[in-house]
């Protein structure tokens, strides 16, 4: 939805216009005033735009006056980017030299004078819509709120700790492996060497039920044995000292007096009057004597307490809490329980207890719970059958579940079931305390600058397997990452946003591979992307029957969904891209009108394609930073005109197997950070790549003659791939002295053993790959000058390795060990245990050495048993974790 964006990009717009660069230019160009006024108007218009994305579904014309907004915003930001591509077009003039090419320059649309009118005229327009816009909005009454969207978000209801465990289906045993963490005593300290308290984090998303386990856990009657004291706080989104402190005094009090009055002869209604005069008290209190009487209530107790619904990351403020609290008695124990793996590792001091989705049959079991009167299933065993579908697409979440059960309870009616079964869950009625409902409060908690990023998942079909690399580019094409101080690499926040992502429980199955990691989109995490996308991101199939007009991001899911006539008219593109392997685009007349129409896309991605040429319109798209033309087998060649989108950050023809030549004048793309290369080219010209001062990963995928690298440095670089380069016959480490990541695999010829260009140096490597080598029985010797940095290293296809390299037990900071398809290889090196950094280890396929790696009974697991994750092969083949 634009309006849901607008504070956002507004945002986003006004970090740009403060910035030096940009203030600079525009008393350079003459537009500084005009620059500052919309400057001082949107910083006044930012203001209220928080509350009137509260409002807009309450107050008539505001959705159409923030999506205004959202589109002046955007324009501005294409207006802007004019001032980069003219520094950028300065400097491949300065760079080339040539007196033609400058009196080209003057006479072209791109010369000073002439840019310095056009921008004059965009930005005076742009100021006098922001301005009428501004002027506009003063009708609707809006106050302004200083507040970071991240922080505003919609309340949780208050939890409480009483729960019917006959009602609670399919957490028997999550409840007892809890309860065993509770009776045994504490393994270790809380960090201070204080065994007194055992913090016990329950982690999940939401919806999944994290509160129902820890009611569970708390009522059970184990637990008034082991404990003197039970205690309940909800905790939510504000962590305030203060008000945790009362609750928990409250709860003590609660307990007491219920206690009591079971063993005299007041009435329940007394005893609860008194807990409500009491908590008045408590209330009056300062902090002082708050704290005075909370220690006075725990000192020397043994007690349990529940934290529940923690959002809070500031590790000051836990720490100012367990300190009050840790005045109990030896195993104390709390349980917390959150949406968040960081707030859990912060708070814990045991791992996390990772919650996970119910099964399909209970899943059913609850449904029927929620749909049916008790009984009344067998009546309408055509909807149990429905029913059966419709949990299916509630992945374990038990609120899911019981918001869709109940949505049909007591209704007859098939056409119903049938739509509710049929329907994304987006799409349904919702609720307050439905699933959405609670998800979005995951969502709202995201600071603002996740959030935009979080909704490019919509684009992506249920159960995609993302890469983080695939992502964090898009991320940065758009321009969602922002550095803050301007000089950390935005690859490197972007992936950071991913760690926040998962952090947060949004992504499931995460593999880290190291240098880039893979994962999943829970269905449900999926729906709420959608939920926010609504009409800026759209993923067509084979059901979209139109396309709203101002779309910002296509992504098309199926080959027979690419109707040209859905394709909308209006210029504000930004994305299109194929995510599905296999499909992509086969007209050369739709893309020739793509590049015509939409000249403000940043990102393109026109992988799996079947056209034989790009035309020379591809220069229309100025903006443009990530071109993908992946597995295209039909391009012969790219025109050279490709070389002057000097926006341009990623560039892939990988796979591109009848592609003759690069493109001339590649080095005028002088923002290109990633390039991946399919070429039948034997000799690649060093020259032009030595101009590409900002590349850092470089691919060669199936360049069949490519024999031998270049002999320059090139300090940039940071990451090299060679992917079946049957005749590459050596890799010249010593020109990439910035190299971290290298990955190589099935390049034949490769001479492995020598690196003898160099003399011998310490490599600044962090990653290593290794795969498909079949004659080497040993490890090259220069890996050992990596010894110091490398946190991974994968050895792959090595079916003749007869041992590894005993200087490998001196990676200190080694975490990530693959060893695949080594057959011959017998033994670990004897001391293993010295890497104490190790968390990763897989041995697949290497059937002597998985033998000797089996828990308990093999010979090397007191060696590797220390290590967080091990996988591999059973003596039969079945793998193991």
């Amino acid at each position: 939805m634009a309006e849901s964006f607008a504070f956002d990009i507004a945002n986003s717009l006004l970090c740009k216009l403060a910035s030096y660069a940009y203030e600079e230019a525009s008393r350079a160009y003459g537009v500084y005033k005009d620059l500052q006024g919309i400057k001082d108007t949107l910083s006044i218009v930012s203001g209220v735009l928080l509350d009137a994305e509260y409002k807009k579904d309450q107050k008539h014309g505001l959705r159409e006056w923030l999506r205004q907004i959202h589109n002046i915003c955007s324009d501005a930001e294409n207006v802007l980017d004019g001032f980069d591509l003219q520094d950028k077009r300065k400097q491949v003039l300065e760079a080339s030299g040539s007196t033609k090419t400058k009196v080209r320059h003057l006479f072209s649309s791109s010369n000073p004078l002439a840019f310095r009118f056009r921008m004059a005229r965009q930005i005076k327009e742009i100021r006098d819509r922001l301005n009428k816009v501004a002027a506009d909005g003063t009708m609707f009454g809006l106050a302004t709120i200083n507040v970071d969207p991240g922080l505003v978000v919609q309340r949780r209801e208050l939890t409480y700790p009483h729960v019917d465990a006959s009602s609670v289906v399919g957490r028997e045993s999550d409840r007892e492996e809890i309860i065993k963490l509770l009776i045994k005593p504490h393994p270790q300290g809380d960090g201070d060497g204080d065994k007194r308290l055992c913090v016990i984090p329950i982690v999940g998303i939401g919806g999944l039920g994290k509160t129902t386990l820890a009611k569970l856990v708390f009522n059970d009657t184990r637990m008034d044995k082991l404990f003197q004291l039970k205690m309940w706080v909800c905790v939510s989104v504000d962590f305030d000292i203060n008000q945790i402190i009362i609750k928990i005094i409250n709860s003590i009090q609660k307990i007491k007096i219920i206690n009591s009055a079971n063993t005299s002869t007041f009435s329940s209604s007394s005893a609860s009057m008194s807990s409500f005069d009491h908590q008045e008290n408590i209330n009056n209190l300062d902090m002082v004597q708050l704290v005075s009487l909370l220690i006075k209530k725990l000192y020397g107790k043994k007690f349990l307490l529940v934290l529940d619904d923690v959002w809070n990351e500031d590790r000051a403020k836990w720490i100012e809490l367990k300190d009050l609290i840790k005045v109990c008695a030896s195993g104390s124990k709390i349980v917390v329980t959150t949406r968040s793996k960081s707030i859990a590792s912060m708070m814990g001091n045991v791992p996390a207890y990772i919650l996970k989705g119910l099964s399909r049959t209970n899943c059913l079991s609850l449904f029927v719970q929620w749909a049916f009167k008790e009984g009344e299933e067998e009546k309408y065993p055509n909807l149990v059958e429905i029913g059966k579908e419709i949990v299916k697409k509630c992945q374990g979440v038990p609120l899911a579940v019981r918001t869709l059960g109940s949505s049909l309870f007591s209704n007859f009616d098939l056409s119903k079931w049938e739509f509710v079964r049929d329907s994304e869950i987006w799409n349904l009625e919702q609720k307050k305390d439905g699933i959405l409902s609670a998800l979005k409060l995951s969502y709202d908690q995201m600071s603002s600058y996740l959030r935009q990023c979080f909704v490019c998942f919509s684009l992506f079909p249920k159960d995609h397997i993302f890469n983080s690399d695939v992502m964090c580019s898009l991320w940065v094409a758009l321009g969602l990452v922002q550095s803050l101080n301007g000089s950390e690499k935005l690859e490197s926040i972007a992936r950071e946003y991913i760690d926040e992502l998962h952090s947060r429980s949004f992504l499931q199955d995460v593999d880290d591979y190291g240098s880039y990691c893979e994962f999943k989109v829970h269905d449900l995490i999926h729906d709420l992307a959608l939920y926010f996308a609504r009409e800026d991101f759209v993923a067509i199939d084979s059901h979209t029957q139109n396309i709203p007009l101002q779309v910002r991001h296509l992504s098309v899911i199926e080959n027979d969904s690419l109707d040209h006539g859905l394709f909308p008219k209006s210029r504000s593109l930004r994305t299109i891209l194929f995510p599905n392997l296999g499909v992509g685009l086969a007209s050369e007349s739709v893309l020739d009108t793509w590049l015509s129409r939409y000249k403000y896309l940043r990102y393109l991605n026109l992988s799996d394609s079947s056209f034989d040429t790009v035309s020379n319109s591809i220069t229309k798209l100025e903006h443009l930073r990530f071109l993908d033309l992946s597995r295209n087998k039909k391009i012969k060649r790219l025109p050279n005109s490709i070389c002057k989108l000097l926006n341009l950050q990623v560039l892939s023809v990988s796979g591109c197997t009848e592609l003759q030549k690069m493109p001339k004048g590649l080095g005028k793309l002088i923002s290109l950070q990633r390039l991946t290369i399919t070429t039948k080219q034997s000799v690649l010209p060093q020259r032009e790549f030595e101009r590409l001062i900002h590349l850092q990963t470089l691919s060669f995928h199936i360049c069949d003659n490519l024999k031998f690298l270049f002999r320059q440095k090139l300090p940039s670089i940071e990451a090299l791939y060679f992917y079946s380069c049957r005749c590459l016959e050596s890799i010249p480490l010593y020109i990439f002295p910035k190299l971290q990541t290298l990955y190589i695999s099935n390049c034949e010829k490769l001479n492995l053993l020598s690196n003898n260009e160099s003399p011998k140096q310490r490599l600044m490597m962090k990653h290593l790959y290794l795969v498909g080598f079949p004659m080497y029985q040993t490890l090259p010797g220069w890996i050992l000058y990596a010894r110091e940095t490398l946190e991974t290293m994968e050895i792959n296809c090595f079916p003749n390795l007869k041992m590894l390299p005993e200087y490998l037990t001196t990676m200190t900071r080694l975490k990530r060990l693959y060893i695949i398809g080594c057959h011959q290889l017998l033994d670990l090196p004897s001391d293993m245990h010295r890497l104490t950094s190790l968390e990763d280890l897989r041995i697949i396929d290497c059937p002597e050495l998985n033998r000797k790696c089996q828990p308990q009974s093999g010979e090397y697991w007191p060696m590797i048993c220390h290590i967080k994750s091990i996988f591999f092969n059973e003596p039969g083949g079945e793998k193991k974790e």
